[in-house]
């Protein structure tokens, strides 16, 4: 049974809710490109891209590793650490007077996914060379 698609839709959800988040502030502030200097504006559309960015690349990895065979332990564990990170980073850049441990800990999260899935499939691969 494959694990990554789980975290897949709940990723894919999370980021509709960005998108419809970021789709009516621009209604109520009535901002149709950029941010118009609106620093709330800006917040919500780097919440947002910031998901674009990372989020793609490192599903990709994870499925990677699912399809060279990665427990699923450790599938549930990488999607688990994107899940979190990405809502923590969108918790703490949302808000105007900003905590900097949401977001740190969201992009360390994020960083964790990334780079573990990245060791795991070069791991993966030098085995076939031994």
């Amino acid at each position: 049974m494959n694990t990554l698609p789980l975290y897949a839709a709940l990723l894919a959800l999370l980021f509709v809710a960005l998108s419809i988040r970021t789709l009516r502030l621009r209604r109520r502030l009535r901002i149709g490109i950029g941010d118009a200097g609106n620093e709330q504006m800006l917040r919500a559309m780097r919440v947002h891209s910031n998901f674009a960015e990372y989020v793609p690349l490192t599903l990709f990895l994870i499925y990677l590793a699912e399809v060279q065979g990665a427990p699923a332990l450790l599938i549930h564990a990488l999607g688990l650490c994107l899940l979190a990170g990405r809502l923590s980073h969108a918790y703490g850049v949302s808000q105007a007077n900003e905590n900097y441990t949401f977001r740190v800990f969201g992009m360390a999260m994020t960083f964790i996914s990334l780079i573990s899935a990245s060791a795991y499939l070069l791991f993966s691969y030098s085995r076939t060379f031994a």
